[in-house]
């Protein structure tokens, strides 16, 4: 099974069965995963700890339950990604495209929760 930037560029490859199984290798091995098409991808309870997912292509991806601490998630496309119960601590947000992420239960701090609402033009009144 392949791993594809969003030109078509093979940047990962191994014979485990499933995509899931396939990144989780690929973030073991170091692998920088930045522009990775995983474009409705099936991630969920995957362990991301410390992937670099810059500006990688995720809409859609069920990441339900995934380990995602300390992640480069900035510039990544999130739009309709399921990020339910996803631990994000730590993880970099910046620039990221969260357009109907389901976020209900992810764990977030306080600085992602600024940036989150900055991404998805909230405005809060105090």
């Amino acid at each position: 099974m392949e791993i594809k930037n969003r030109d078509g560029k093979i940047i990962y490859t191994n014979k485990k069965e499933t995509i899931k199984k396939v990144v989780e290798e690929a973030i073991k091995n170091s692998t920088n995963l930045s522009g990775a098409n995983l474009y409705n991808a099936d991630l969920s309870g995957a362990d991301l700890y410390n992937a670099n997912l810059y500006n990688a292509d995720l809409y859609g991806a069920n990441l339900y339950n995934a380990n995602l601490y300390n992640a480069d998630l900035s510039g990544a496309n999130l739009s309709g990604a399921n990020l339910s119960g996803a631990n994000l601590s730590g993880a970099n947000l910046s620039g990221a495209n969260l357009y109907n992420a389901d976020l209900s239960g992810a764990r977030i701090n306080k600085n992602q929760k600024d940036i989150i609402i900055k991404a998805l033009n909230i405005k809060i009144k105090n």
